[in-house]
């Protein structure tokens, strides 16, 4: 007989993403588990039910009838959970709680450091998980269910998700005070890919979005040095290795203790509105939803 009283919330989890996506591979991503402890999960929980859940092929994964019949039980049950948990949140002794926050590098390293700090001040008990990804990819994960809440670009689609306006901010050119651009006030992209480029890590968020918008140009972009941070971007900027793209509000902040100069991007891509994105405000937990609130109020 199958042991139910077995069952935990991980392997349910496990499951359900692996067999909506079809993919082990996808399903462990999804759950933070890699391949070999997500196949491992997945056979323990079959042996445990005493059923296959999943046909296995060189395509991937598909549920068994016993596989489908559990999906369709583990989705309620996963819902069951979260309306439980909102539900007895206003009898906890504290808020409490954990929040998982997808945004892009710009978000992250400009607008969000502060608010999150003046945040935990009020909320200690609360924890997040602050993932940088490309704008698309957070839309994909909020839908999903991996992330809570996300920071996107405008420009990319949300379907399917409520947003709501957030910041704006500006991509600006860094370069050596002795560079030829450095005495230029504004310039178009195209014009700055003679140059050679300082980047951020090639899996950065940013770099990918330079890389699409140098893709579009149908041009190349230079890479002299990658780098991990825009601090060490603008020193390395500062010595003279080469130009550096990234936000004004970045570039102008390092301005005052490195001799760089800021030249402004005439592109319509360089000027960039901010959203935050969630799958339903109403269905997120109380704490949740205060951080957003928090975020939008705390400019």
């Amino acid at each position: 007989m199958a042991n139910i009283a077995r069952f935990d919330l991980v392997d349910l989890r496990l499951f359900v993403m692996v067999a909506e996506s079809q993919s082990l591979t996808k399903g462990a991503e999804k759950s933070y588990l890699s391949v070999a402890a997500a196949s491992l999960r997945i056979k323990s929980l079959e042996e445990r039910l005493g059923a296959q859940l999943l046909y296995r092929n060189k395509r991937g994964v598909s549920p068994t009838r016993a596989g489908e019949v559990l999906l369709e039980h583990a989705l309620r049950m996963l819902d069951e959970v979260e309306l439980l948990q909102r539900e007895i949140q206003p009898f906890s002794t504290g808020v409490r709680g954990h929040v998982r926050l997808f945004a892009n590098a710009t978000a992250i390293c400009e607008f969000l450091p502060e608010v999150l700090a003046r945040f935990f001040e009020i909320h200690s008990a609360i924890t997040i998980d602050l993932q940088e990804r490309l704008s698309a990819e957070i839309v994909q994960a909020v839908l999903e269910g991996v992330a809570d809440i996300g920071v996107i670009s405008a420009r990319v689609r949300a379907d399917g998700l409520e947003t709501l306006p957030y910041k704006k901010d500006q991509m600006v050119i860094v370069a050596p005070q002795n560079h030829p651009l450095a005495q230029a006030q504004a310039i178009h992209f195209a014009d700055a890919l003679e140059y050679e480029f300082i980047s951020l890590d090639s899996r950065s968020a940013s770099y990918s979005y330079l890389q699409q918008e140098v893709k579009l140009l149908g041009r190349a972009m230079h890479q002299r040095i990658y780098v991990c941070s825009y601090d060490a971007m603008c020193r390395m900027v500062e010595a003279g290795v080469g130009i550096g793209v990234l936000p004004e509000m970045a570039a102008r902040r390092h301005a005052r203790l490195a001799r760089i100069s800021i030249v402004q991007l005439l592109d319509e891509w360089a000027t960039r509105e901010l959203r935050i994105c969630v799958r339903k405000q109403a269905e997120l937990p109380a704490f949740a939803r205060e951080l957003i609130d928090f975020i939008l109020q705390n400019d």
